[in-house]
């Protein structure tokens, strides 16, 4: 499949406006003067890194603008945003006012293709992006092709683009924000693991929201991954406008159907790229193969196994690179087991629909949740999680939502509420979830909520809560 063919000479003279100083914004602005483009970099904050970070691109012609991110430089042709800036920033506005267009980084990279680039596997969803990227990649590597997972990971995508090493297949990760600024995005094939609300503040509904998670569809050519679980993501398959003979792909927990990939006595099978699927099925691993073998994990296997499958790849590479793949640190990461009582760290589980996942995952739990709800409520969550729950220990800023969630749903579940937002939190949080839990169950840190009330990100809340289950099994305190 071929992109859009832009050679240098489509950059060259050409003054492109590039949003922001972070990695994607600095990949950006070095590919395009590269290629002979005028480069501006815009940038609302000031700070010493930012400035370090702009003379290091000002000695190579780039012109940067620090404390000043609302006003379009004059002659601008072209916009290159940053996934995280608003539709509404005053920049965009001021481009659409002067009849310039606005992309992302990732629309750059598709155009900068060429006959001879690697076609992309695409990836996107609520939750489970970037382990499912990942596990693809595992298996990509398992079939001895040259792949990287990218995108919105690891390396800016522009970058693996203009190369000079040749890749076969690209595991590409692709965020909504991403999706929203990359319209002539075309993928061999795509999934969309899953749709809840997420980040409405940013694209303003739930049907925004939906919209630009479907646009990873369009014009695929071989496969539309859905979640059959999920009907939101077949509908987006429906609405798609792909190439002809794009086919629709499930993936289920359940026995598969035809065109679809799905577990049968602890078995991942295919019944999708088979000779006779209405007749037969392939089978491609074992649960075992999967770690953790948690449910939401084995559907993240399932995509990524229907996405290599796809691409030609054998089903032995499938359970070989799920085999190989260990999850990045704070995703369902088992920490110890301490008096017969398991510490589960899912602090990557920063939205309810992740940490319901999580929740499923475990018979009797203690859960460790709150923070920064970003506008979530947590009715829905706390009723499909009742019956798990031992006890709760709450956290963080917004932990009042969690509380009243838990009154009205779960009114037996004792609840621990720490009226605290200090790091040191966790550590009492921890001990408390130790005083409730009994031998055999799993005390569960997915938060459903953002971290940044008490800590840098995510895995610096992962890290205080693996310290502090250390110090727990050691019998000291944790540092407070």
């Amino acid at each position: 499949m071929v992109g859009h063919q832009v050679s240098s000479q489509s950059w060259n003279g050409k003054h492109i406006t590039v949003a922001g100083l972070g990695v994607s914004g600095v990949s950006a602005a070095r590919a395009l003067a590269g290629l002979g483009a005028r480069v501006t970099v815009v940038d609302g904050g000031d700070s010493q890194a930012l400035r370090e970070r702009a003379a290091t691109l000002e000695e190579g012609g780039i012109t940067v603008r620090l404390a000043d991110a609302d006003t379009l430089p004059e002659g601008t042709d072209l916009v290159v945003t940053s996934p995280g800036w608003k539709p509404e920033s005053p920049l965009f506005a001021a481009a659409a006012e002067a009849g310039v267009e606005v992309v992302g980084d990732v629309e750059i990279a598709w155009q900068l293709r060429d006959e001879t680039s690697a076609p992309w596997l695409a990836v996107t969803g609520t939750n489970g992006k970037t382990t499912t990227v990942q596990m693809l990649a595992s298996i990509l590597e398992a079939a001895g092709l040259r792949t990287a997972a990218v995108g919105n990971i690891g390396t800016p995508i522009i970058d693996v683009v203009l190369s000079d090493q040749p890749y076969d297949v690209l595991a590409v990760e692709l965020s909504s924000y991403q999706l929203h600024w990359a319209p002539s995005l075309r993928a061999h094939s795509a999934a969309v693991l899953n749709l809840a609300p997420d980040h409405l503040d940013w694209h303003g509904s739930m049907r925004a929201y939906a919209a630009d998670k479907g646009r990873i569809y369009e014009g695929n050519t071989v496969a539309c991954v859905y979640n059959v679980e999920d009907p939101r993501t077949e509908h987006l398959v429906r609405e798609a406008d792909v190439e002809e003979g794009c086919r629709a792909i499930g993936f289920t927990l359940g026995a598969p159907g035809p065109s679809m990939l799905g577990v049968v006595d602890g078995l991942l099978v295919d019944r999708a790229f088979v000779e006779n699927r209405h007749q037969q099925a392939q089978e491609l691993a074992e649960v075992s193969d999967i770690t953790p073998a948690a449910p939401h994990n084995i559907a993240n296997a399932l995509a990524a196994a229907a996405l290599a499958r796809a691409f030609g790849v054998e089903a032995s590479a499938v359970r070989d690179g799920l085999r190989a793949f260990r999850p990045d640190a704070h995703r369902i990461a088992h920490v110890a087991d301490v008096d017969g009582v398991a510490y589960v760290d899912d602090s990557k589980a920063t939205n309810t629909h992740a940490a319901q996942a999580s929740l499923a995952a475990y018979e009797s739990i203690v859960w460790i949740a709150g923070g920064l709800a970003k506008g979530a409520t947590f009715d829905e969550l706390v009723t499909a999680s009742a019956k798990r729950l031992r006890g709760a220990v709450l956290i963080g800023a917004d932990r009042a939502l969690i509380r009243e969630a838990l009154a009205r749903h779960a009114p037996d579940v004792p609840v621990v509420d720490l009226e605290r937002t200090d790091t040191g939190a966790m550590a009492a949080a921890v001990r408390e979830a130790a005083r409730l839990a009994r031998p055999g169950d799993t005390v569960l840190m997915a938060p459903a909520c953002a971290s940044m009330d008490m800590f840098t990100n995510y895995n610096k809340r992962g890290e205080a809560f693996a310290e502090a289950v250390r110090a727990l099994a050691a019998g000291r305190t944790a540092a407070e």
